[in-house]
């Protein structure tokens, strides 16, 4: 007989997973990674858009910019990275952790007038902005056509 480590929020992780919800999918896996210590969580985001760009701003406090990667493959811009856990000073005790630490990535499908060579990245207070240009794709002009 073999013996199995019940980890409590492996069914309720998987079952959110398969319920696709755009809003339960940014719950944290907390059985990921060694033993449950190393959390995958995603980032709140939002997505606006100007006549000029679109801007994806991505919640990333307490994450270094050198620990984000941000990618563009195949019409799709993947913002990826990791928020380190702050290890305790000496003397001092935590008695409370509500932010979740580790590895984390979210993926959109990119619109067909983005200019994907044209993507910039900057951060501020926290906070991740990804501009998109738009192509500048004229409409077509309907043609008459003459009825014989």
């Amino acid at each position: 007989m073999s013996l199995i480590r019940w980890e409590p929020f492996r069914d309720t992780d998987a079952m959110l997973r398969r319920l696709g919800a755009m809003e339960l999918g940014r719950w944290p896996n907390f059985a990921a990674g060694n033993g449950g210590k190393t959390t995958e969580w995603s980032p709140a985001a939002d997505i606006s858009e100007t006549d000029k760009e679109y801007l994806v701003k991505a919640e990333l406090p307490g994450v270094k910019r050198e620990d984000v990667k941000v990618t563009q493959e195949d019409g799709v811009l993947t913002i990826e990275g990791e928020r380190k856990y702050e290890k305790d000073e000496k003397g001092e005790k935590t008695h409370r952790v509500e932010r979740f630490y580790g590895t984390f990535s979210r993926s959109f499908s990119l619109p067909d007038d983005a200019d994907t060579k044209s993507i910039k990245a900057e951060t501020k207070d926290g906070v991740l902005n990804v501009h998109i240009p738009k192509l500048k794709v004229e409409k077509p002009k309907p043609v008459q056509i003459q009825v014989e």
